[in-house]
């Protein structure tokens, strides 16, 4: 069972987690939201290839039956 904390103990300790957070800095941000769009972009271009392979496979396929 927790204990209870009064207020400014919980305040205290909200301040003392608060500057044990780490930001990142201006250029790691900039990174990984390049590195977002890039892997975006190759996914979106793989599930085109794949969409695209399957539609020419399917109208084959039904081709031969039409």
């Amino acid at each position: 069972m927790a204990t209870k904390t009064n207020p400014l103990q919980f305040i205290q300790q909200v301040r003392a987690e608060v500057t044990k957070i780490v930001w990142p800095t201006r250029r790691e941000v900039l990174l990984t939201t390049m590195m977002v769009f890039v892997m975006a972009a190759l996914v979106g271009t793989f599930f085109f290839l794949v969409d695209l392979g399957i539609r020419f496979g399917l109208q084959g396929f039904l081709g031969l039956f039409g």
